[in-house]
């Protein structure tokens, strides 16, 4: 034993240079990189210090790093101290003498039992008392009387935390050792262990337990029953949704178990069940008891557009918007409001679905009642505006009697295309009682009544001949509208603008806010129209016309308009006049476009004169007929024909065709054919006919 020690004194230094060929590659590349090293203290009766220093380069040997020379430092000071330290002799002794030295059976057995005196006897899945040793942020720390204590995690103690250093308490034992030889124990195993039988008994009875709702997590609420937690779905806390769990929160509530597993330690229970219980037998009950005409109490349960849900002990009624008021209410929470109790009246049962039709209005009497006594036809009342439609405005008289004042009674001469642009909703207005419909609910007003009628007298301010000055109000394809004065308005027709012209639209004469002298034609005083005249403010001038153009007479007309049919020609600047595409000329030809333009001058002959209708016809044919060849043909020279396809013709593309083809430059004009006979009024006049 010396002797090793003696060896193991000595210190010995090792040149890599000579032992080089022993290293393997990989250490004789490191030997070259770094250079080591290794300081070894032996206490011995000698203690010296070996140190080798392996090294392949004189220029490596001088470079100490300084974590080299901090261990240096401190070999050096242990093995000062050690060398001051006085010489301790340690005597031999042999292994044979310490195996020699062993206990009696008896000296064993004591210590043994000694040592088993200080552990309890305890097995894994019990429920064993305990006594708090420390209480941390995050666990509790508790001896069980074992070798080690156990820690519990303080998330398994009620809160507000209720435990504190010295209290006994009683934990369920998992396991007595884990991988590092920790007790694991269970506060809330053995609080469910000892509920067990108890929470098994109501499950399995139906009967009801109390709990408190402790904390809201994902899906619904955890309960406490008996000290144990249990989960209550928020499907299962009440008949219809809970908009906010929070609310309550250390709640007590009775609760049906509905599911156990003691595996899992998994406890559901339902709220929901126990009120639909509750709710069935108030349902039987009122079911028996209700009658038709009841006045019943209830607790407003839903508000929807159309109605309220009333709740009568267990069974819902409907009370709908209609069966509210008598008068008008534009939502039912106008007047009522969730968890509102009110009464209502039964109105309907079906026993077979149950379906209960409620009446509020019911409870009050009906406003219809001698209508016709309490607003007569011709007397004048007074109400507020409740609603605006289109065709009228609906005023409130008293609480459920409404009448309707019809947009045509609002006025007699102003044309009010929406009840908006006179009143609004709540305003207070004057009318007088029109008619009175008692059995439909329903009372017709009017407000233009309040004023004498202007058409009573108009035959005497506007008679028929007389000239007055009007201002343009509208323009339409049939005439124009004239205001003679507000409210007042005329129709001047299309076919009474001009006396020879073929006016396409009043626009040709007209614009919208010019002022103009007219003729009063005509007063329909039924139908509230006045019939006005522009042509009529000069004389007829058809009977010279008649006499300058008779059958046969000769002349040059300009072409004003090219159609399908034929062109209109003007004659002098007076009239105008038409020429049939087979008078034109050119009997080659199937559309004018194809050989004539707008603005040039043909020779014509009339050949038919109708005065009455103010038309004259003319042709090319009968004015060439009576003189050469030769001037014909040098007309049908003047105008070639051209090539036109129907499809561009019909389209109204002819005219940019034939300028494209070398013809003259011509606007473009529609191929479709105007009527010959001047444009007949009206019968039924769009709704800017004067009315009033």
């Amino acid at each position: 034993m010396a002797e090793a020690k003696k060896n193991l004194a000595t210190t010995s230094v090792k040149d890599g240079g000579d032992n080089k060929g022993a290293l393997t590659k990989r250490k004789m590349a490191k030997a070259k990189k770094t250079k080591t090293k290794k300081v070894k203290l032996v206490k011995g009766d000698e203690l010296t210090s070996a140190l080798t220093i392996e090294s392949h380069d004189t220029q490596a040997e001088k470079v100490v790093t300084a974590r080299m020379q901090r261990l240096m430092d401190k070999a050096s000071v242990r093995t000062e101290a050690a060398a001051a330290a006085p010489e301790v002799t340690i005597g031999a002794m042999k292994l044979t003498d310490i195996e020699s030295k062993r206990y009696s059976d008896q000296e064993y057995a004591e210590l043994l039992s000694i040592y088993e005196g200080t552990i309890k006897d305890i097995k894994e899945g019990e429920i064993v008392a305990g006594r708090v040793l420390g209480v941390t942020k995050d666990d509790v720390i508790v001896d069980v009387g074992f070798k080690s204590e156990g820690i519990i995690p303080i998330s398994e103690f009620t809160e507000p935390i209720n435990v504190k250093v010295g209290d006994q308490i009683e934990v369920f034992l998992e396991q007595i050792e884990d991988q590092n030889g920790q007790l694991i124990l269970s506060k809330s195993k053995a609080d469910f262990m000892k509920v067990w039988d108890r929470i098994h008994e109501r499950y399995e009875s139906g009967d009801l337990v109390k709990g408190r709702l402790v904390r809201r997590i994902k899906g619904g609420v955890v309960v406490d029953i008996m000290g144990v937690d249990a989960f209550l779905p928020g499907s299962q806390i009440s008949l219809r949704q809970v908009p906010d769990f929070d609310a309550l929160i250390n709640t007590d509530m009775d609760f049906k178990i509905i599911k156990l597993n003691k595996s899992r330690r998994n406890i559901v229970v339902s709220r929901r069940v126990v009120l639909e219980e509750d709710r069935e037998k108030k349902r039987s009950t009122l079911l028996k008891e209700i009658q038709v005409s009841q006045v019943r109490e209830g607790i407003v349960k839903n508000i929807t557009d159309f109605g309220v849900f009333i709740d009568l002990s267990g069974v819902d009624g409907l009370l709908h918007i209609t069966d509210m008021s008598w008068g008008r209410i534009k939502h039912p929470s106008e007047m009522v409001s969730l968890g509102d109790t009110i009464s209502v009246k039964i109105l309907d049962f079906d026993e077979k679905t149950s379906r209960i039709s409620l009446g509020l209005k019911q409870l009050t009497p009906y406003p219809w009642e001698n209508i016709e006594e309490k607003y007569p036809v011709g007397k004048k009342v007074t109400g507020k505006v409740v609603s605006i439609t289109d065709y009228g405005a609906f005023v409130e008289l008293e609480k459920g009697v409404e009448g309707l004042i019809h947009i045509s009674e609002m006025s007699w001469t102003q044309h009010i295309k929406h009840p908006s642009k006179i009143m609004n909703v709540g305003d207070k207005i004057d009318a007088v009682v029109l008619s009175v419909d008692k059995e439909n609910e329903k009372i017709s007003l009017g407000i233009k009544q309040m004023e004498p009628d202007p058409w009573d007298t108009i035959e005497h301010k506007y008679p028929v001949a007389k000239v007055v000055s009007g201002k343009v109000r509208n323009l339409t394809a049939f005439g124009a509208f004239i205001e003679l004065e507000e409210g007042i308005d005329g129709l001047i027709h299309i076919s009474d603008m001009s006396w020879t012209k073929r006016i396409q639209h009043p626009s040709e004469l007209m614009k919208k806010g010019d002022k103009i002298d007219i003729k009063i034609l005509k007063i329909d005083h039924e139908n509230r129209r006045i019939s006005l005249g522009l042509k009529q403010l000069q004389d007829d001038p058809w009977p010279k016309i008649a006499k300058k153009y008779a059958i046969g007479s000769e002349c040059l007309g300009a072409i004003t308009r090219v159609m399908d049919r034929g062109v209109l020609v003007e004659l002098d600047g007076e009239v105008e006049g038409f020429v049939a595409t087979n008078q034109l000329g050119k009997p080659d030809i199937e559309n004018p476009a194809q050989a004539f333009n707008e603005g040039e001058q043909i020779p014509l002959q009339v050949i038919e004169f109708d005065r009455p209708a103010h038309k004259i016809v003319l042709s090319v044919d009968a004015y060439y007929k009576k003189r050469d060849h030769a001037e014909m043909d040098k007309f049908v020279t003047d105008h070639p024909t051209r090539s036109v396809s129907m499809a561009d013709a019909m389209s109204g593309k002819s005219a940019e065709l034939m300028q494209a083809a070398g013809g003259e430059e011509t606007p473009a004009e529609s191929t479709s054919v105007p009527s010959e006979e001047p444009t007949p009024k009206p019968e039924n006049p769009s709704e800017d006919t004067p009315q009033g």
